[in-house]
C-alpha cells in the first residue's frame, strides 16, 4: 500500500496487531496457580512469570518508542511481532521453568507494541481522524483484557496452560500477516534521521529493570533489607545519571523537556497512580473470583469461568472510547482525563466496600473499564497535541513505560499486603483484601482530586483572559 492508496483499513489493522498486546497480557494472573502447580514451583516462584515480562517490557518500551519516531516503523513492528512469535512457541513448549521464563522475557516486547502503532497512526492516518485513532489504539490493551482474559481462562481450564500459549503464538502470526499485508511499507521519508542514544536506552534500562526488581521482589526480600535498599538506592543513581545525561543530548531516547509542557506532565503523572489503582482491582478481583467460599469472601469460580470476569472491563473501555469520541468535540481532553480517573475512583470505592458476591465485581469491573477507556484515551491525546510529530514516539513510549511502573508498584503493594494478612490456609484474610482494595480506591482518588484541582485552575486563567 502506497501513501496515496486509501487507508480505510489501516487502523483496525493497528488495533489488530496491538491486541497482541493484550492476549500476552491475559496469559498472567489467571495461569500463576495453574503454572505453580504443573511446573513444581512454589506460587512466588510462579509470580516471576509476571516480574520477568514486565522487567523486559520497561526496558523495551522507551527504546521501541524512540526507533518507532525513525523512518522504518514497519519493519520495527514485525521484529518485535516475530520476537513475541518466538517467545510464545518457546513457552508453550518450554520442559523446565527455566526455559519457559526465556520465553516470557521475549514476549515481554508487547509492551511496546502500542507506541509504536500510534506512531505509525499519527504517520499515515488522515488528520482529521488521527486524534480518534490514537485514542482508541490507546484503550485497546483494557479493553483486550476483558477478552483476552475469558480465552485464556477457556483455554486453560479445557485444555492445558500450553495451549493458551499457542493461541497466543497463532493470535501473533496473524497480527504478522495482517501488518504484511495492509501497513504501508518503509522508509517512512518524513521522519527524522537522527542517532539513536545507545547510551541512554542502556541507562534507563538498567534504572527501570533495578526499580522494577526492588519493587517486585521486596515483599520476598524484605523492605528493610540491603538486597531491597541497595536496588533502590542503585536505581536512584543510575536515573538521576539518565536524565542529567539527557538533558545535555541533542537528540535524547526521551525528550525530558516536554514535560515542562504542563499537559504532557499531567497524562504522565496520571499514568503512574491510575496504573496501579488499575493492576490493583483486576488482581484482587481475579483472586476473589478463584478464592474458595471458605474465605468469607471467595467466589470459588473455576479458572474456566474466572477469566470472566474481566469481561465488563472490556464492555466499558470499548464504550467509553467511542464515547470519548464524541465528547472531546465538546469537552477538553483536559476535562475527560479527571472524568475517567473519577469514575475509577468511584469503582475502587465500590469494590473496596462491597466485593463479596459476584455482581458487585462484575458492576465494579464495567465502571472500572468505563474509567479506564476514558482516562487512558485522554492521555496520548493530550501528548500528541503538545508535542511535535518527530518526538510522538518516544512521548507516548514514555507514558506507557509510567504504566508499567505504575502497574509494578500495584503489584508490590497488592503482594506486600496480602503476604502481612494470610490466613492459616495460605489464603489472604478478608481483612487484607479490604485493605488492599482500599489503597487502590484511595490513589485513585488522590489522582482524581489532583486533576480537578488542575483542571478548575486551567479553566479559572482560561475565563480571566
Amino acid at each position: 500500500m502506497t501513501d496515496r492508496a486509501p487507508r480505510s483499513r489501516l487502523v483496525p489493522a493497528l488495533i489488530y496487531a496491538a491486541l497482541s498486546t493484550a492476549i500476552v497480557s491475559s496469559l498472567g494472573m489467571l495461569l500463576v496457580p495453574t503454572l505453580s502447580r504443573e511446573m513444581d514451583v512454589s506460587v512466588s516462584t510462579a509470580q516471576w512469570m509476571l516480574t520477568i515480562n514486565l522487567l523486559v517490557g520497561a526496558v523495551a518500551t522507551p527504546v521501541m518508542g524512540r526507533l518507532s519516531d525513525g523512518p522504518h516503523k514497519k519493519r520495527l513492528l514485525l521484529w518485535a511481532l516475530s520476537i513475541i512469535l518466538v517467545g510464545s512457541i518457546l513457552a508453550a513448549v518450554a520442559p523446565n521453568f527455566t526455559v519457559f521464563l526465556v520465553g516470557r522475557a521475549l514476549q515481554g516486547l508487547t509492551y511496546g507494541i502500542v507506541p509504536v502503532t500510534i506512531a505509525l497512526a499519527r504517520r499515515y492516518v488522515a488528520a482529521d481522524k488521527v486524534q480518534f485513532s490514537i485514542s482508541s489504539l490507546s484503550v485497546t490493551v483494557a479493553t483486550g483484557l476483558g477478552v483476552g482474559y475469558p480465552l485464556t481462562g477457556i483455554i486453560a481450564g479445557l485444555f492445558d496452560f500450553r495451549f493458551a500459549f499457542w493461541f497466543a503464538a497463532l493470535f501473533v502470526v496473524t497480527a504478522i500477516l495482517v501488518v504484511l499485508r495492509i501497513v504501508p511499507a518503509g522508509p517512512d521519508e518524513q521522519a527524522a534521521r537522527v542517532p539513536f542514544d545507545y547510551t541512554g536506552a542502556g541507562l534507563l534500562g538498567l534504572g527501570l529493570g533495578a526499580l522494577l526488581l526492588g519493587v517486585s521482589e521486596g515483599p520476598n526480600w524484605g523492605w528493610s533489607s540491603p538486597w531491597t535498599i541497595g536496588t533502590f538506592v542503585f536505581a536512584a543513581v543510575v536515573l538521576t545519571t539518565w536524565v542529567r545525561a539527557g538533558l545535555r543530548k541533542r537528540n535524547p531516547l526521551i525528550n525530558l523537556r516536554v514535560l515542562r509542557n504542563g499537559e504532557v506532565l499531567l497524562a504522565n503523572c496520571a499514568a503512574i497512580g491510575l496504573g496501579a489503582a488499575l493492576y490493583i482491582g483486576l488482581s484482587i478481583s481475579s483472586l476473589i473470583a478463584q478464592a474458595p467460599a471458605s474465605t468469607g469472601y471467595g467466589i470459588a469460580l473455576p479458572v474456566f469461568w474466572a477469566g470472566f470476569v474481566m469481561f465488563p472491563l472490556s464492555v466499558g473501555s470499548f464504550s467509553a472510547n467511542r464515547l470519548v469520541r464524541r465528547l472531546s468535540r465538546r469537552i477538553s481532553l483536559t476535562t475527560l482525563l479527571p472524568i475517567g480517573a473519577g469514575m475509577m475512583a468511584a469503582s475502587g470505592t465500590l469494590l473496596w466496600f462491597a466485593h463479596t458476591e459476584l455482581w458487585e465485581i462484575l458492576i465494579g469491573m464495567l465502571v472500572f473499564g468505563l474509567g479506564v477507556g476514558t482516562s487512558y484515551a485522554a492521555m496520548p491525546a493530550l501528548i500528541a497535541r503538545s508535542v511535535a510529530i518527530e518526538e510522538l514516539g518516544s512521548s507516548v513510549s514514555f507514558n506507557q513505560v509510567l504504566r508499567t511502573v505504575g502497574s509494578s508498584f500495584g503489584t508490590a503493594v497488592s503482594g506486600a499486603v496480602l503476604a502481612a494478612n494470610m490466613a492459616p490456609d495460605l489464603h489472604p484474610t478478608g481483612a487484607g483484601i479490604s485493605a488492599t482494595l482500599a489503597i487502590g480506591a484511595l490513589v485513585c482518588t488522590a489522582v482524581f482530586v489532583a486533576l480537578l484541582i488542575r483542571t478548575l485552575i486551567t479553566e479559572r486563567r482560561r475565563y480571566i483572559r
